[in-house]
């Protein structure tokens, strides 16, 4: 009997609730740094899932198709006009990046001088693993030659590989973590989350379409 009493009292607690007494003056707070209705911040966030969206899109067809070898008749010009593209979409969303951040305010919690180094050292570190595998992959590696038909004899082992899988997408995941720490921007560290989400998804995309790929090319190396 007095477990039901208990349990009647616990369901229908939410109802004794004094609701004016609730303290809301930390989504006040948040509202006065961060508008998720703002034109700009809209913008970054497009800007953002769009990318991975089109190159995974185009290089696809690409692979299905060979559109682009066709259009610009060879597939190294097809990869350098598609890697053209993406290089200035990814200019484009810096700057949509920057601008969301520029019309937001600052947190006055990250706008001091330890968080700016902070910030400024995962933003080296971030473009040492996005040069680095450039460097390592080159430009049609790096700008998916693979779907092209241009595939790497051997699998890239060096540094930043040998660190992390997919160190471009994390490096350039830093890079935008850093330059919001930098710019002590709240809205930045909301898009830097949107970025990481996003290369996340593309890679569980790229991932085993990039390894079926090379699959196709060791069938055919056995058949000859």
């Amino acid at each position: 009997m007095e477990l039901s009493i208990c349990q009647l009292e616990c369901c229908g607690g939410l109802n004794n609730l004094d609701y004016s007494k609730v303290d809301t003056s930390v989504m006040v707070d948040l509202q006065k740094y961060i508008d998720l209705t703002d034109a700009d911040f809209c913008t970054a966030i497009l800007a953002i899932i769009f990318n991975p969206f089109f190159w995974n899109i185009a290089a696809r067809f690409e692979h299905k198709t060979r559109f682009l070898t066709r259009l610009c008749q060879s597939p190294y010009n097809g990869c350098y006009f598609l890697g053209t593209l993406i290089i200035l979409l990814n200019i484009c969303r810096s700057h949509c990046f920057t601008t969301a951040m520029k019309t937001q305010p600052k947190l006055d919690i990250l706008d001091c001088i330890t968080v700016y180094y902070m910030g400024l050292i995962i933003l080296v570190a971030g473009t040492v693993f996005v040069v680095c595998s450039f460097y390592a992959l080159g430009f049609v590696g790096t700008f998916l030659g693979d779907y092209f038909g241009i595939l790497m004899d051997t699998k890239v082992t060096g540094f930043p590989f040998n660190v992390m899988d997919n160190p471009m997408y994390w490096g350039s995941t830093a890079n935008h973590f850093g330059w919001a720490l930098l710019n002590a921007s709240p809205v930045g560290l909301i898009l830097t989350a949107v970025v990481a989400l996003t290369y996340k998804v593309a890679i569980m995309f790229e991932g085993p379409f990039t390894e079926e790929i090379y699959q196709e090319k060791e069938k055919l190396e056995k058949n000859k």
